[in-house]
């Protein structure tokens, strides 16, 4: 029987990659952050710090999670590490060329993953020679509190590659699903942005307000989807009184192929959504900071309470 990994390799310190670290480092794992940017990897320690203090519990817990994360800046600091996890910026080629350099580096059992939203896996594993030990591997913002990974499969995934990733994902408190097939997206974020492409056109043709939107979304589906999933859902609801509904509503559904007009206009005039102070909503740094803290810690709590719940 394999053993459990116990050094991981993160590379890049975003939001992303600090919560990654933040995450395995929690569950006793040594854990090197690697940035080579100036100041990622201060702004790192930062970010674990006070996301630590919102979410543990334990007395001393904090300061003993920290301890088990080194800070490096070169990826030669990624040799030892039984599992590297790639979380950089969404461009191909330089995650493929992290990858590239990764693979000259590494001995040859080290595992490889990249944490892409929907990129193509078999695109990346392209850059490494041991394909048999790359995998997808997308977790959610914020990546210490999101229980959910997907685990995506190149067309070379060796099964052993896949044992061994999802039981660490386990050991961390993770639930991960295997993505069986490489496809644009994986599984949430198509979900994802289907959802989202009915909300920005409703909110584009002036049927409701974003906050309404919003509210609709949160206070019907979302509270329902936290309990249930839209396939046990037609189930319970029936799947013929699905497709009579659908037979009317679904030649009126949003199904442009390219990103919406206003969306497009929001991207032009720089109102990116709370990084940029300005997007569907007004953000100030105060209700950013606060919202961030506060979702995070609601999440953890929700989290936590379905997870003591019996299954179905």
């Amino acid at each position: 029987m394999t053993s459990p990994l116990q050094h991981l390799a993160v590379i890049g310190a975003g939001a992303m990659g600090s919560g990654i670290a933040a995450l395995f480092a929690a569950r006793g794992l040594d854990v090197v952050l690697i940035d080579p940017m100036e100041g990622a990897l201060e702004r790192a320690a930062q970010n674990i710090d006070r996301q630590l203090q919102v979410l543990s519990s334990t007395a001393g817990a904090v300061p003993t999670t920290m301890r088990r994360i080194r800070y490096e800046t070169g990826l030669e600091a990624a040799c030892s590490a039984e599992l590297v996890i790639e979380a950089v910026p969404e461009k191909l080629e330089l995650k493929r060329d992290i990858f590239t350099r990764l693979d000259s580096l590494c001995p040859p059992h080290t595992l490889f993953a990249t944490n892409t939203s929907g990129l193509s896996i078999n695109a990346l594993a392209d850059a490494v020679t041991r394909r048999d030990r790359f995998v997808g591997m997308h977790f959610f913002t914020p990546a210490d509190v999101i229980p959910l990974v997907e685990v995506v499969r190149n067309d070379d995934t060796s099964d052993d590659t896949v044992t061994r990733v999802m039981s660490a994902l386990r050991d961390a408190g993770k639930r991960p699903v295997l993505v069986r097939r490489d496809i644009p997206g994986f599984i949430a974020n198509r979900i994802q942005h289907a959802l989202a492409r009915e909300a920005i056109s409703l909110l584009e043709n002036g049927v409701a307000s974003a906050e309404d939107i919003d509210e609709v979304v949160k206070w019907s589906l979302g509270i329902r989807l936290a309990l249930t999933g839209p396939l046990e859902q037609r189930d319970m609801n029936g799947i013929d009184v699905h497709c009579a509904i659908a037979e009317y509503l679904y030649p009126d559904l949003e199904n442009r192929t390219t990103p919406s007009d206003l969306l497009r206009e929001k991207v032009r005039d720089g109102h990116l959504g709370a990084k940029s102070g300005q997007g569907f909503y007004t953000w100030d740094a105060e209700r950013r900071d606060r919202v961030l803290r506060d979702k995070s810690a609601a999440l953890a709590e929700l989290a936590a309470w379905l997870g003591q719940r019996p299954p179905a």
